[in-house]
């Protein structure tokens, strides 16, 4: 299983150019960029610049993190939306970064039948788009009690009802926790339609209470991380695992400091379970 770096962790002292550089040091094999860096780095660099980067080094681009509340937008965001998408995507093809993950919104007062109607209309217009480029789509459940989707299983149900190879889920152990979502469900799974995978833990909160501020490095919280990578495991995902935290604690370290420690948390508990490439 390959071992991966989300921007978050990093999200306040940080940026992509600096990010990039610690990964490749301390021997990363993938990055998400999330939008806000890509957009600060293409202010003082080139895209070609950040090929290069890619082409001359060990790390590599895995998703771009991510298209926020795509669901119940009004004509006018909805546009701004897609066209964001379309940026995204043509960044993608040129620095071969092939999963954009997309968020559903928060607040929106819909049934979840309703729910389920509308997700599934957007994330099959937005599949379309992404086709054109061969991106796919890792659509990612937030385990807020507001969030409209937040669970694993509900939001496997839509990526089912969808049925198209360019969109999948995106499995965090955070938001997989905190709303209980079912282990019995995660057994059924598709690996392959497991498109990302976060790993991270979380201070002991009731259920519903969690936020992202409650995130702790993988093994220093409650979750039970290893019923979640051993199920992993029997079912056959083995693609890689992401680290990604939003805790302010940590955004005031070093950004060198977390990219070490995040490291090292995150393969010493994946080389338990699976193997890891060596450098």
């Amino acid at each position: 299983m390959k071992i991966c770096f989300n921007e978050a962790t990093t999200m306040k002292k940080s940026t992509l150019e600096l990010d990039l550089d610690l990964c490749n040091k301390y021997g990363y094999d993938l990055i998400e960029i999330r939008m806000d860096k890509l957009n600060s780095y293409l202010e003082k660099h080139s895209l070609d610049d950040l090929v290069n980067f890619f082409d001359n080094n060990q790390l590599k681009p895995y998703a771009f993190n991510a298209l926020e509340f795509v669901t119940f937008r009004d004509m006018i965001s909805y546009r701004k939306l897609k066209d964001d998408l379309v940026f995204l995507c043509e960044v993608g093809t040129k620095i071969k970064c092939k999963n954009i993950v997309v968020v559903p919104s928060f607040d929106v007062g819909y049934t979840k039948k309703q729910i389920k109607e509308e997700t599934v209309r957007v994330l099959n217009d937005l599949a379309d788009v992404a086709e054109k480029y061969n991106i796919n789509l890792a659509f990612e459940f937030v385990g807020y009690p507001n969030c409209s989707v937040n669970t694993f299983e509900q939001a496997y149900e839509i990526v089912t009802a969808v049925n198209r190879t360019n969109v999948g889920i995106v499995l965090d152990c955070f938001h997989f926790h905190s709303m209980n979502s079912k282990i019995e469900e995660l057994k059924k799974a598709d690996p392959h339609k497991i498109f990302i995978f976060h790993i991270d833990d979380a201070e002991d909160l009731p259920v519903g209470a969690l936020r992202d501020n409650n995130r702790l490095w993988p093994g220093d919280g409650v979750i039970d991380l290893d019923i979640i990578l051993t199920t992993l495991k029997e079912i056959g995902y083995d693609e890689m695992a992401s680290i990604e935290l939003f805790r302010p604690e940590y955004w005031e370290w070093e950004p060198e400091k977390a990219i070490k420690i995040g490291k090292e948390k995150t393969e010493t508990l994946i080389k338990k379970y699976f193997n890891v490439p060596q450098k």
